[in-house]
Formats: C-alpha cells, structure tokens, sequence
C-alpha cells in the first residue's frame, strides 16, 4: 500500500494545514456520526486539509470550504449516500462530489445518476 502522507508530499505545488489532533479527529468522527477510513484519518493527522494541482481535498481544519464535517454536512443534504461516507473532494466541476467510505473505497457522485465506485483508497485517487 502507498503511504498516503509520501503521495500527498510530492504532489506539485502542494499547501497544507496545521495537523488535526487526535481529539479533533475524534470530535469530528462524531459529528458525521462514522469513522474515517485509516488512510484519510492518517492524512488529517498529518496535514488537516490539503490543496495541490488542481484539487483540494477536505479535511479536519477551520475553513469552511474544506471542513470534511460542514461539506459533507452539506453535500448529504443534496444527496442521498450511505452514512459512512463523507466528502473527500468536491470538484467544482459539473456538482461532482468525491466520497470515501469508512472502509475505504473511494465513489463519485453526480446528481441524478447512482454512485460510482472508482477507486481502492484515497492513494489511489490521488495517482
């Protein structure tokens, strides 16, 4: 498996944030009601949130626009997905959200189509 905190690092033109703590993490896990899958939970520990090329990703931080809990707050009240996913990118492009489930794998939704599964993990989204 990838190391999600060496992908991240080497993406061009990256920006990060402050890592969250554990307890952030905690109390975010809580308010969406889930667990974070290993990698992403790993990830925020790390950086918070993230921007690089043309993505960013959410993540356990105080902006708004990149709150893992505000957006997928938001996102799931446009659409309906299982409660343990949770936004891991919203593309901006043609309302196109990135999920990820507590297990792990990675959905796209678009609005009125079902969600498709497209990748293993969030490394592999972000290769």
């Amino acid at each position: 498996m990838t190391d999600i905190i060496e992908l991240i690092q080497k993406q061009p033109d990256l920006y990060v944030m402050t890592g969250a703590s554990a307890a952030d993490v905690e109390k975010a896990e809580c308010e969406l009601g889930l667990r974070f899958a290993k990698d992403y939970r790993k990830y925020v520990e790390q950086f918070g949130a993230a921007s690089f090329s043309n993505r960013e990703l959410t993540g356990v931080c105080q902006s708004a626009r990149l709150s893992v809990v505000a957006v997928t707050i938001y996102e799931r009240s446009k659409v309906s997905v299982p409660e343990d996913w949770y936004v891991i990118e919203q593309t901006n492009i043609d309302s196109v959200v990135i999920w990820q489930a507590a297990a792990g794998d990675v959905y796209k939704t678009i609005p009125g189509y079902q969600p498709e599964r497209i990748c293993n993990s969030l490394a592999e989204y972000i290769q």
